[in-house]
C-alpha cells in the first residue's frame, strides 16, 4: 500500500512538471528574443555619429544590447540617395523590427523604398524638414504612415532670437549654404521669419555652393565657400552656419574663422566647445535626440503601434567661447551664461 501511494504521488508530480515545463520554456524564449535594427546614416561624421551612439546607448540602458538580444547593422550612404536602393535589396529579406534613418538624405532614400509599408517601421533623426519631405504631416498629429522620429534643427525664430539677444546691433547676417534639400527648407523658413515684425529689420545676404556628394564632399564645399565668405565679410555683421551637411562639419567652421573678420554663429556644440571656430552656438542636442529616438525604437520593440508614437523636436542648448566673444567685442548676457555649462573661458 505504501509503495502504491508513493508511486501515485510520483506520477502526479511528474505530470505537474510536464504541465509547467512548456510555460517555463516559453518564458525563457520570450526573454531571450532577439531584435533587429537597421541604421542608415546619410554620411559618416556629425551629427549622425552622436545621434546614432546616443540611440544605441538608450537601447542598452533599457535592456537591448548588441551581442545579447539586439542585432544592429549600420550603413552610410555617403550622401548618395540612390545607395539606399542597393542596401535595401540586400537587407529587406531580414525583416527588421525597426529602421533608423539618420539625416535628410537617408530619410528621403527610404521614403521611396518603404513609405506606407506597415511591416517596416521607420524612425528618423537629424532630418531638417520631415514635413517637407513628406514622411509626417506635423508634430502635433499622429504619424500618417510608418515614419516617426525626432527632427534636427532648433526652430528658426529661436535661433534668430538668440542672435539678437547676444548681438542686439546685428542688422546683416551672412549665410553661405550648400545646394541641398535641407538648405532649401531652412532658407525658406529664414525668409518667412525675417518677414515678421520681430525680425524685419535684419537683412539676410546669401550665397550658394553646389552640393558635392561623397563622404568628403563637405570639405570640398567648404573650400568653395571661402570666396563667398571673403566677398560677404565687409557687408555683414555676423555669419551663420547653414543648416546642411557643409555647415555641420568642422571644415566649414574653420574656413569661416580663418577667412572672416566677423563672428560665426555655429550650428552645433562642437563648433564652439571643440574650438572649431564659432563664437556662439544654439544647437539641437543630438544626445537628447538620440535618447528620444532610442525610446521610440524600444516602444516599437514592445509592440506599440507607430501611430501612437508622435514625432518630436530636439531639445536645444547654447555654447559660448568667451575669448572669441571678447575679440569681436561681444558681451554675453549674464542671463544666458547662467543657463549653460558649455562655456570656454
Amino acid at each position: 500500500m505504501r509503495y502504491f501511494f508513493i508511486r501515485q504521488l510520483y506520477i502526479v508530480l511528474s505530470l505537474l512538471i510536464l504541465c509547467f515545463f512548456p510555460l517555463n520554456v516559453s518564458a525563457t524564449l520570450q526573454s531571450a528574443e532577439t531584435y533587429k535594427l537597421l541604421i542608415i546614416d546619410s554620411q559618416k561624421g556629425e551629427p549622425y555619429k552622436t545621434a546614432r551612439e546616443s540611440a544605441l546607448a538608450e537601447l542598452k540602458r533599457r535592456g537591448y544590447e548588441e551581442g545579447e538580444n539586439l542585432v544592429v547593422k549600420v550603413y552610410s550612404l555617403g550622401n548618395y540617395e540612390g545607395t539606399g536602393n542597393n542596401i535595401w535589396k540586400i537587407e529587406k529579406q531580414n525583416q527588421y523590427d525597426a529602421i533608423l534613418v539618420n539625416g535628410t538624405i537617408a530619410t528621403m532614400s527610404f521614403k521611396k523604398l518603404v513609405f506606407n509599408n506597415p511591416k517596416v517601421p521607420v524612425v528618423f533623426v537629424a532630418i531638417t524638414d520631415p514635413v517637407g519631405v513628406g514622411v509626417i504631416d506635423s508634430f502635433d498629429t499622429p504619424p500618417k504612415s510608418n515614419f516617426t522620429g525626432v527632427c534636427y534643427p532648433v526652430p528658426v525664430a529661436e535661433r534668430l532670437g538668440f542672435i539678437r539677444q547676444v548681438m542686439p546691433k546685428v542688422k546683416k547676417i551672412g549665410l553661405v549654404y550648400a545646394d541641398m534639400p535641407q538648405s532649401h527648407s531652412y532658407l525658406e523658413w529664414l525668409q518667412d521669419a525675417l518677414a515678421s515684425e520681430e525680425f524685419k529689420d535684419i537683412e539676410l545676404i546669401t550665397r550658394k555652393v553646389p552640393f558635392i556628394k561623397s563622404e568628403g564632399g563637405h570639405k570640398r564645399m567648404a573650400m568653395l565657400a571661402k570666396s563667398h565668405i571673403k566677398e560677404l565679410d565687409p557687408l555683414v555683421d555676423v555669419f551663420m552656419s547653414p543648416n546642411d551637411q557643409m555647415g555641420v562639419q568642422r571644415p566649414f567652421v574653420e574656413v569661416v574663422y580663418e577667412t572672416a573678420t566677423k563672428p560665426l554663429v555655429g550650428l552645433g556644440r562642437k563648433d564652439v566647445m571643440e574650438k572649431w571656430g564659432a563664437t556662439i552656438s544654439i544647437y539641437p542636442s543630438m544626445v537628447s535626440a538620440g535618447t528620444k529616438v532610442g525610446h521610440k525604437i524600444v516602444q516599437l520593440f514592445q509592440g506599440v503601434p507607430i501611430q501612437d508614437i508622435y514625432p518630436e523636436y530636439p531639445d536645444s542648448s547654447v555654447a559660448f567661447d568667451l575669448n572669441k566673444a571678447e575679440k569681436f567685442g561681444i558681451v554675453i548676457p549674464e542671463t544666458l551664461l547662467q543657463k549653460t555649462t558649455d562655456i570656454i573661458h
